[in-house]
């Protein structure tokens, strides 16, 4: 039975150092504003939350997907701040920012999600041009007639990349509580940007003779130690609790490069979780993969703000609270309505089957993770992480396939059997449109002789 809840905590944030690739330098954002900046700005721009006792471990962080090359580290960078409200007379509208000149058309309505005025906080993650953004969102109750009972507003950040956006989480949802008891008070947020604002410094690094990684998360146990960061705590669990063995479908889904859009209500900061879980499932870490297919870009969250944007896209994953996209098919190839994923592309229905072999691969997966629980009871000592498992699974089927399908297109008559996708983990039959579309979208010359199931 699929859970239909989705309420355990995620708000568990590491502190530490982390590694990664950034994204190619972008140009300084600098700039003066208005509230002034001081001294003390880091004490004052990053709290530090207590871990008690009984809290597990700090997890690991968000890794941006793409192509990856160790040695390169990304330092912090915050290209702007700013504090977006609600105005009952003209809607959501940017209140401050710094620098003053940056361009944040958009980030009114994508910092503040459409139906927010129904909960009491929210965080969410997001998309603008070439960057990334984490803004906090909260909701007062206020008595004045002015603002009709309620002050709405968000405290965000942009960033080139979303790997180190969690450092921030904290520091944002105390700066938007502060926003609303004392409005117009922005010094702290002054002086968090003058200490954050920065160029990426990338290097080639005593790494880079090392391959390069594809869409590797967390996988530091097991590949490269130099490479640990963060994501939230229970994250890939929940999001394989809640969709069940449809985290199957989305599986394939993800591997083919579809545009996957998630609708759900708010709040919405889980589900953007979801979006970088749902690339996560197509990690691939054997070089030559990758090089004909378009990335997959998480756009988090999205409205209809960016439709003229996603209109260009032909891979992304992204969520939304907007209903009316599931009207608009043309943006996307797979829509998830809470745990409904359908698609209205004839010739991707079959991949939205359950098939003998994702039973099994979710039946394995399930046994390895009660496994690994058994494990952390008897060992104290032994303590992998349940994430980098759920990751390590995926990453080694992946592997598995395309080790395969290499190795037969470099075979002198290039024929893919059935016991070759027995081999990958495949149903023969179940899979053999997955296997076509596989093929077709990696550019991978080989000739599959598995006969169609409804054909004679």
């Amino acid at each position: 039975m699929v859970e239909q809840g989705d309420a355990a905590p995620l708000l568990r944030w590491a502190e530490g150092p982390a590694v990664s690739l950034p994204q190619a330098p972008q140009p300084q954002a600098g700039g003066r504003g208005r509230g002034g900046g001081g001294g003390g700005a880091r004490a004052a721009a990053e709290p530090r939350r207590r871990r008690e006792p009984e809290e597990p471990a700090p997890p690991e962080v968000l890794l941006q997907p793409g192509r990856l090359e160790l040695g390169d580290v990304e330092e912090d960078q915050v290209v702007a701040v700013f504090v977006v409200t609600f105005d009952p007379r003209s809607g959501n509208m940017v209140e401050w920012c710094l620098p003053q000149d940056v361009d944040l058309e958009g980030v009114e309505f994508k910092s503040m999600a459409s139906g927010s005025h129904k909960i009491q906080s929210d965080f969410i993650y997001f998309r603008k041009g070439p960057f990334f953004g984490l803004a906090c969102f909260a909701n007062m109750p206020v008595e004045s007639e002015l603002e009709r009972g309620a002050r709405m507003k968000s405290v965000g950040i942009l960033s080139p990349s979303y790997t180190l956006l969690y450092r921030y989480m904290h520091f944002l949802e105390n700066q938007v509580r502060h926003q609303l008891e004392m409005p117009g008070h922005y010094s702290h947020l002054a002086a968090f940007y003058e200490d954050k604002k920065g160029v990426l410094h990338a290097g080639p690094g005593r790494g880079s003779s090392l391959p390069p990684v594809y869409w590797l998360p967390s996988i530091h146990q097991y590949m490269y130690p130099e490479m640990k960061i963060t994501h939230p705590a229970g994250c890939m669990s929940q999001f394989i609790k809640f969709f069940g063995e449809q985290i199957l479908i989305l599986w394939k889904f993800a591997l083919l490069r579809k545009r996957i859009l998630i609708f759900s209500p708010p709040p919405v900061g889980v589900v953007c979780y979801r979006v970088y879980c749902c690339c996560c499932l197509a990690n691939v870490s054997l070089p030559g993969i990758g090089g004909t297919i378009p990335e997959s870009k998480p756009f988090f969250y999205v409205n209809v703000a960016d439709i003229e944007s996603l209109e260009v896209e032909v891979s992304y994953v992204a969520c939304t609270t907007e209903k009316i996209f599931e009207e608009k098919r043309e943006l996307y190839d797979v829509y998830v309505d809470n745990q409904n994923v359908k698609t209205h592309h004839d010739h991707l229905q079959p991949l939205l089957k359950i098939n003998s072999a994702d039973r099994e691969k979710y039946r394995r997966l399930n046994e390895q993770r009660q496994m690994l629980l058994y494990s952390q009871e008897v060992e104290e000592d032994y303590n992998p992480c349940e994430e980098d498992l759920f990751v390590l699974f995926f990453l080694e089927q992946n592997n598995r396939i395309f080790q395969t399908l290499l190795e037969v297109s470099a075979s002198q008559d290039k024929t893919l059997t059935a016991e070759h996708a027995r081999g990958m983990g495949l149903d023969p039959q179940g899979d053999r449109s997955f296997l076509m579309d596989l093929l077709e979208a990696y550019g991978i010359d080989v000739m599959l002789v598995i006969d169609n199931p409804c054909c004679p």
